[in-house]
């Protein structure tokens, strides 16, 4: 629920549980009045604090530099007197920069709309607040978008420039979000890490000064996410307040947390602002991507709902959206390159025996790939390895009862590679520089219309020659070489962000052709693990890293925010392809629950018994697979803090059923039992374990005692059902 209180000039938007409130000061500057617990009224303007030193500027003039580096902007500006961190930054033909933002008007309506070129929250029963600030000097605008829906909690934001002025301008900075609010000894929340070791949970002090995640990799990256919470000093899974951005973007990012001297903290979010400049012709306009507000009292948990629910239901896409993906198996690591049609075949026949429903052939299908260094741009298949093309190996693969899925990287070109002989400006690549390669690779340009065009018609064309079920698009390198031969100069500020609209045009256009393929992103395992893709593909590869252990740490990040549907999670070999560790195969098939499962093996050389265990961890998944879908989920234990266990809950919307997952990294001696609260149940009924009922109560509250399991890495899933 939306309202605007003309007599206070306060905006309040209502979610299920939270309010959010901003107004006007000197009927002109547009402030955040409040973001938490849902409020009653809309007197609210006193918050502001206008009636203090150094009041407005229509009562105070000769201090107005000192009320526009105070004031709580909803969407600050620079260059005219705040000095703090800026969302928007606008040069025009005298080369100067500097805005002063007013207010408008606004409408309100019901529904939400899309946003061109750009993934973003859809649908259900939504209402949303448009505001729109202008600069009275040169009439450029800034149009402020918020969406609230009725079965969420979140605020979405997006904001749109607008040249409204008679010269071109070029837009230097354009944020998302601002958020601004009085400092009470917050900590950050953010996601760190690296590749094979994604989504790692950071949590620290903010003192005097900033804290900044972002990425100029051209990837939302392995390194950081397009992620920050300030949360209370006290804040747990189920107590403390929260306050988290999360960016719908899949490229450059710029997150910061600045604690300022008047003891405010300003959290912005958007584009990373260097290597952007977008150049805007009078009457043209720039739409900057959404950013997803959630404000939690209850703790982590009452956030991590938040955004679970928001993206299952208003993000992702598709005719997998509340389908149970099949369970498959890909042949990476089973083969890396070295394989033929008869080394594919025998993993399928092998696989098929036991249940699993998809191969997936991944690199080296393609030119003259047999290693990763050549072919990339190449989408024509190399019948010396596969005879017979794609058609006599799916139709193969199809008479066993299975789906098959097939590996692109189309973002890339290899040196060695007719498409490069051919198209040698295709190349991302700065004049006079010969491009840095990575992986023995360069990026295409795809601000070029024709480059676009050429890879699309190169996927549909494969996809058009067999019965192909499912794509794992991955793309292994960051951007460098921010250079295209086909933009005028003052247009090169805009590559990495036309890069980026056009990979989500490339994707809107294949889903849209092929509706029933299932799309799976991976970015070097979880480099573009983020909401934008998420509105493409409903599931992203988590990680390269594929080892038990290694995956609770990686998995617990992404869990705090992305509902456990989206997360590519699979039984791989053992020792371990990258840290070489050995674990159980029934604990890594536990592990691997916690997402979309399959397997990263090569099944013909597995040994007997785990061969045997594989049709029971098929069916485990396929009996939890709703509940896993969509579930809620509880973090209780995390080996991130207690360097022993990991222990999460997932419980069902109507509370009927509960999965407790717990696994035992390091066994210990001479140690008791472990004593579990549960969370979520339903206090007044009983639910049954292993023959043995409890009340919901005592589960939730005394707790639920687990006997030690003997031994490293082991693991056990038990269901609890109500009675």
């Amino acid at each position: 629920m939306i309202v605007y209180n003309e007599q206070t000039n306060v905006f309040k938007l209502d979610t299920q549980s939270a309010s959010y409130v901003m107004g006007l000061a000197d009927g002109r500057y547009l402030g955040h009045i409040y973001y938490g617990k849902k409020l009653k009224s809309t007197d609210l303007s006193d918050l502001l604090r206008i009636g203090e030193n150094p009041f407005v500027p229509s009562e105070n003039a000769r201090d107005k530099a000192s009320f526009l580096d105070c004031y709580p902007m909803e969407f600050s500006f620079g260059g005219t007197g705040d000095f703090r961190e800026s969302c928007i930054e606008v040069l025009n033909e005298q080369g100067q920069a500097g805005l002063e933002l007013t207010f408008e008007g606004y409408r309100i309506y019901k529904g939400k709309d899309a946003l061109e070129g750009l993934p973003a929250t859809w649908g259900g029963d939504s209402e949303t607040l448009e505001i729109t600030l202008s600069d009275a000097p040169t009439g450029f605008k800034v149009l402020l978008s918020y969406s609230v829906f009725a079965d969420s909690d979140a605020v979405v934001r997006s904001a749109k420039a607008v040249n409204g002025s008679a010269q071109t301008v070029y837009l230097n900075r354009m944020l998302s979000a601002c958020l601004e609010m009085d400092e009470e000894a917050f900590e950050i929340l953010s996601l760190h890490g690296s590749w094979a070791r994604e989504r790692k949970i950071q949590r620290q002090p903010l003192g005097y000064g900033s804290i900044v995640t972002e990425s100029i990799r051209g990837i939302s990256s392995h390194q950081d996410h397009p992620f920050l919470a300030a949360v209370s000093a006290d804040c747990t899974q189920t107590a403390g307040e929260v306050y988290a951005m999360h960016f719908v973007y899949s490229g450059n990012f710029l997150a910061k947390a600045q604690k300022t001297a008047a003891d405010t903290l300003r959290m912005v979010m958007g584009i990373h602002p260097k290597q952007f400049c977008w150049k805007l012709e009078p009457g043209q306009v720039f739409q900057a991507p959404e950013t997803v507000l959630v404000y939690s009292g209850e703790g982590l948990d009452h956030m991590t709902h938040t955004f679970h629910d928001l993206y299952r239901n208003h993000l992702i896409r598709g005719s997998y959206k509340d389908k149970e993906r099949p369970v498959l198996i890909n042949n990476w690591e089973a083969t890396y390159f070295d394989f033929d049609t008869d080394k594919l075949l025998s993993i399928a026949r092998e696989a098929a025996a036991l249940g699993i429903e998809m191969l997936v052939m991944d690199d080296g299908w393609f030119g003259h790939r047999d290693s990763d260094n050549s072919s990339l741009g190449d989408w024509t298949v190399n019948e010396k390895k596969l005879p017979g093309g794609l058609h006599d190996l799916v139709g193969e693969v199809n008479r066993l009862g299975m789906k098959f899925g097939i590996w692109f990287e189309p973002e890339m070109i290899s040196p060695d590679s007719k498409l490069f002989a051919m198209h040698p400006d295709w190349a991302l690549q700065l004049k006079g520089r010969v491009p840095t390669q990575a992986r023995e690779q360069w990026v295409l340009d795809l601000s070029r219309p024709e480059v676009v065009d050429y890879v699309y018609e190169c996927l549909r064309a494969v996809l058009h020659t067999a019965n192909i079920a499912y794509i794992k698009w991955d793309m292994n390198r960051p951007l460098t070489d921010i250079g295209s031969s086909s933009l005028p100069p003052q247009r090169q500020g805009e590559l990495s962000h036309r890069y980026m609209l056009a990979v989500y045009e490339l994707q809107e256009r294949l889903i849209t052709e092929f509706p029933d393929l299932l799309l799976e992103n991976c970015t070097s395992g979880g480099g573009r693990f983020d909401p934008g893709m998420l509105y493409y593909s409903p599931q992203i590869w988590c990680s390269d890293d594929t080892d038990a252990v290694e995956r609770l740490l990686i998995q617990e990040g992404t869990q705090l925010l992305y509902p456990m549907s989206a997360i590519g999670a699979h039984v791989s070999d053992c020792p371990n392809h990258i840290v070489g560790r050995n674990t159980p195969f029934e604990t890594r098939g536990i592990v691997a629950l916690a997402g979309a499962f399959g397997y990263e093996l090569d099944i013909t050389k597995i040994s007997s018994q785990e061969r045997t265990l594989v049709p029971g961890q098929i069916a485990q998944y396929k009996k939890y697979a709703p509940l896993i879908r969509e579930g809620d989920y509880y973090r209780l234990a995390s080996y991130r803090e207690n360097h022993q266990y990991d222990c999460y809950e997932i419980v069902s919307k109507d509370r009927s059923t509960a999965l407790l997952f717990l696994i035992q990294v390091l066994g210990e001696p001479n140690r008791r039992s472990r004593k579990l609260k549960l969370r979520g149940l339903d206090a007044d009924a009983q639910y049954e374990a292993d023959g043995k009922r409890y009340d919901g109560d005592t589960l939730m509250h005394a707790g639920f005692v687990h006997k030690r399991m003997h031994g490293d890495f082991q693991a056990e899933v038990i269901e609890f059902r109500r009675v």
